[in-house]
This record gives structure tokens, sequence and C-alpha cells, in this order.
């Protein structure tokens, strides 16, 4: 009962993103996550020495990131775990910090800034554009609440959706090609193999986010949705 008290918003939004998951309501919530699978190839190549060509989302939810250069085995199995790294950890900062506007803001800049660079095609060029200055907006004009809902949203769709994905790309359909495939056929090893590991690393991933994360208490304090409050409380303290 204590659980359900000090989490109610959580267990919310996990329902009604489980429940409206197959309806063209969360489409730019899975686009997102599409994004961040992408984004993360392209970062992994940046940190191992190498640079990004191009990054590309479709309408039916695909993406590619083309790399050079870099380590290409941590590239390959940059994807999925790292858009959930990415995900636990905006989740992290919306549970644990009051630096939420802040990372909405900078989240939006670097989308903004990863658009102007890599994205070519129309498509995404839309996509990216309109969610960066969304994102923008958001951290200029609303207040603390609503960021904060903004992240919790993004991140728990991480938690989510990755580990079924790497599931269902990896193993359920290991003979298309995928990250898995790629990196078996480069590397060695069985396709399900690669997705097994992959799979029992993002499910660490989920467990210490929400064992570390989460703390007695992550309801959001109704109060916190207006910015005008926060702006006269922060004037006068």
């Amino acid at each position: 009962m204590h659980f359900l008290k000090g989490h109610w918003q959580l267990l919310l939004l996990i329902t009604v993103i489980f429940l409206l998951w197959t309806t063209p309501v969360v489409l730019p919530l899975k686009f997102m996550i599409v994004y961040l699978h992408e984004l993360s190839h392209g970062l992994a190549a940046l940190l191992t020495g190498g640079s990004i060509v191009e990054i590309s989302l479709s309408p039916q939810q695909g993406g590619h990131a083309i790399t050079r250069g870099g380590s290409r085995f941590l590239i390959l199995s940059a994807g999925y775990v790292g858009s959930l790294v990415l995900g636990a950890g905006l989740l992290t900062i919306a549970l644990r910090s009051e630096a939420d506007r802040f990372v909405v803001g900078l989240f939006g800049a670097v989308t903004l800034l990863v658009t102007g660079l890599y994205i070519r095609d129309l498509f995404p060029l839309a996509f990216c554009t309109l969610t960066g200055g969304g994102l923008l907006a958001m951290a200029r004009y609303l207040g603390h609440g609503a960021n904060d809902l903004t992240l919790r949203i993004i991140g728990l769709a991480s938690l989510l959706y990755v580990p079924y994905d790497i599931f269902d790309d990896t193993i359920a359909r290991s003979g298309e090609r995928s990250d898995a495939f790629l990196l078996s056929e480069e590397f060695g090893g069985p396709v399900m193999f690669w997705g097994g590991l992959w799979l029992v690393l993002s499910l660490a991933v989920v467990f210490l986010c929400l064992r570390y994360g989460i703390g007695p208490d992550s309801n959001i304090p109704l109060g916190r949705f207006s910015r005008t409050k926060e702006q006269r409380s922060s004037r006068s303290g």
C-alpha cells in the first residue's frame, strides 16, 4: 500500500503507455526511441575516434546511422543498450534531481544540432526539428512539473520498449538483419547470443534504474506544474 501511495504517478504512466502503445497517440514516442537508438550508434562512433556521416529515421519506425571509423564492435553494440542507458538517465534525472528544465532544454538543443549536422531526409528533418524546438520551448515556457513529466515519459517508454525490441529483433526474429545480425557476421557468434547478452544487460539497467532511482516517493507535487510559482519562490528565496 505504501508503494502504491508513493509511486502512483509512475504506475499510472506505465499503464497509460502500455495501453496506448499500439495506437497512433504514442507514435512520436516510438520515433523518439528510434532516434535515441541511432544517436547511440553515432555517439559510440564519436567516443571511439570515429565520425557520424548520417542519421535517419523512417515513418515505419526504422532508422539507420552511417558512421566512419571508430570501434565497429562498440558502435554495433551501442544501439539498444545505449538508447536504454540514455532513457534510464533521463528518468533518473527526473526522479532524483531538480535539473529537469535544463536537461529538457539541453536535449532539445542537442537534437537540433544533430539535425543540422547529420540528418538529410525529409521525415527525420521534420520530426527532429519539431522535437528539438518543442523541447526548447517547453524548457523555456513550462514549469518544473511539465519538464519532469516529459523526461519521465521518455525514460519509462525506453525502459519498457527496448528490452522487448531486443527480444523481438534478435531472438524471436534472429534470421532478419539487425545490429546483432551484423555483429554476428563481422565478429562471429550466433545472433541469439548477442541478442541474449544485450537483453540481460538491458534488464540489469532497468533493475538498477528502478532500484536506485525511484526512491521512497517518486510523485511530482501538483503545485510544481506552475512556472509562475517557481519564479516567485526563486525570487523570494
